[in-house]
């Protein structure tokens, strides 16, 4: 239970600071570092693509 909530605290983490930097290199750059963090090359990329769709998302606003 500890290693799941770890887990689930470590992803939330990582989604937020993909919303982190001003266009979508910065975004998408931040949430490859912190998911490479997480969960290594498979995370790098999960982190990538979300600071790209998080980056999508605020500019239509």
């Amino acid at each position: 239970m500890l290693k799941t909530l770890a887990i689930l605290a470590a992803t939330c983490a990582t989604l937020g600071l993909a919303g982190c930097g001003h266009n979508v290199e910065q975004r998408a750059a931040t949430g490859a570092i912190a998911g490479a963090v997480v969960a290594g090359p498979v995370g790098a990329v999960v982190g990538a693509g979300a600071g790209t769709i998080v980056s999508k998302s605020a500019d239509k606003h």
